[in-house]
């Protein structure tokens, strides 16, 4: 990453699917800019071991994004560590199985609704009412270049329309509450060198980078560039909007 600018001080972040990966890297740089971090993850001890990391400014929890309850608990606590939150990002998703609609079950199906759709619907209603009151706030939700086209190659069913979904979601977010001040974005990253995307392809991103342009895999932190200028002012008029960090995959 950059040097740190402190372009996120004064904020107050939620950080979903934070213990590793894209979500690890997204904590890494909102501290370093000087956020106030909630971390949250199903892995509990892991973004509690990033938050002891990042010091007093870092609070990790273990949360399920798909049980509205747990939005509840994080909000709660939240509030009574740092205040109002003003920047939210939907970051935690899963892939599910690899494998056609004839295959796939609806229990499979469910799963991935649960996190990767869900999870953002939830996110989303929780904040609202602190970035409303506020008269602003940004929204980034972690969609993938699979809510762009269909990706045959590593997706399924669930996980393409769910992601679709997030897309969609964002943009209507985004046009209902602008007149709050209230920015929503969603982020399309490609194939990134994550622990999730090396268990669906393989160590090395096997066949993907063919595909790439740019004939590479692109580390967490690249998209995590893109993830902090939304959450920063400096992103100030960009609301609506997809945001694709493939190397000109879906391009080519």
């Amino acid at each position: 990453m950059a040097r740190a600018l402190d372009r996120l001080v004064g904020k107050t972040a939620i950080i979903t699917g934070a213990a590793q990966g894209m979500g690890e890297a997204h904590a890494r740089a909102f501290a370093a800019e000087g956020a106030r971090v909630i971390l949250t993850d199903v892995n509990g001890d892991g973004v509690r071991r990033l938050a002891d990391e990042l010091g007093e400014n870092a609070l990790g929890l273990s949360h399920d994004v798909g049980d509205p309850a747990g939005w509840d608990a994080v909000m709660v606590q939240a509030h009574d560590r740092f205040g109002p939150v003003n920047v939210l990002v939907n970051n935690a998703g899963i892939i599910g199985p690899v494998k056609g609609i004839l295959d796939f079950s609806a229990e499979e199906f469910t799963e991935v609704f649960k996190v990767n759709e869900l999870g953002v619907f939830l996110g989303m209603k929780a904040v609202l009412p602190d970035m409303i009151a506020a008269g602003g706030g940004s929204i980034v939700n972690i969609s993938s270049i699979a809510g762009m086209l269909g990706t045959r190659a590593s997706s399924n069913a669930a996980y393409c329309s769910t992601k679709f979904a997030v897309r969609g979601m964002s943009k209507l977010i985004a046009a209902q509450w602008g007149h709050a001040g209230i920015r929503v974005n969603s982020v399309h990253p490609g194939y990134i060198l994550t622990p999730m995307m090396i268990a669906a392809t393989d160590e090395e991103g096997g066949g993907a980078k063919e595909v790439i342009p740019l004939g590479r895999l692109a580390k967490p932190d690249e998209v995590t560039r893109v993830v902090l200028f939304l959450a920063s002012d400096e992103s100030s008029f960009v609301s609506g909007a997809e945001h694709v960090v493939d190397g000109a995959m879906i391009a080519g």
